[in-house]
């Protein structure tokens, strides 16, 4: 079902457009887009030189903001393609003032357009969309495409952290890294009664974790 679009969602996007990265292409085709670079310089956007990592499919935020207040040397870049769901995400961060994070309202096909290459420190894939029906597959975040476009986004031996709880998508997903040529590690079948430290617990994850269902974790490196 198709979400309803937010009362003033346009008017409240543009009150906090200082903290969401323009994105704006003309070109429905992302292959011919991404051709013609437009890309961000991390030392004007966050004014320093810090690390710079990246969550696609940040949602509603929280992961975000719990990471961000943790890591205040670490810049953070938050992809959300659906307006509905980041405008929540973007107002709360201004409101607190989280200065380490922006935000980019768009597909993660576009990112090469935007992201330089060799320049994102870690990739963060919570709870994806697994698309289960396998016409779908390509769609999937840990498509052997996509992951060969984060190759390129990251630096040398950086890494991809992924959480999910669904374990078909999580076996697909380890296929495809392998395919693709990353190192899988720390391979966790049951997160919460693993002995993993310093996990931050999204409201998906707890609403699923409180009804048995075990969460699946893992990190791939370049």
């Amino acid at each position: 079902m198709r979400m309803r679009k937010k009362k003033y969602l346009d008017e409240r996007i543009d009150a906090v457009s200082s903290y969401i990265l323009e994105t704006k292409s003309e070109e429905r085709d992302f292959n011919k887009a991404i051709e013609e670079k437009e890309l961000f310089d991390y030392k004007e956007i966050f004014g320093n030189n810090n690390p710079v990592r990246m969550e696609i499919g940040c949602g509603k935020g929280q992961f975000i903001f719990e990471l961000a207040q943790r890591h205040p040397d670490i810049n953070f870049i938050a992809v959300e393609k659906i307006k509905n769901v980041i405008v929540g995400a973007v107002e709360k961060a201004q409101s607190i003032g989280l200065e380490n994070v922006r935000f980019i309202c768009g597909a993660a096909e576009y990112l090469p357009k935007y992201i330089p290459e060799n320049s994102i420190e870690l990739i963060y894939l919570n709870f994806s969309c697994p698309y289960p029906k396998a016409r779908y597959a390509k769609h999937r975040l840990t498509h052997r495409d996509f992951l060969c476009l984060y190759q390129k986004l990251l630096i040398e031996n950086g890494e991809i952290h992924q959480k999910t709880d669904n374990m078909h998508f999580f076996e697909f997903s380890i296929e495809e890294f392998s395919a693709a040529g990353y190192k899988i590690e720390n391979v966790s079948l049951d997160l919460h009664n693993s002995s993993f430290e310093g996990n931050i617990v999204t409201e998906y994850e707890k609403r699923f974790s409180d009804l048995g269902q075990p969460i699946y974790r893992l990190e791939a490196k370049k």
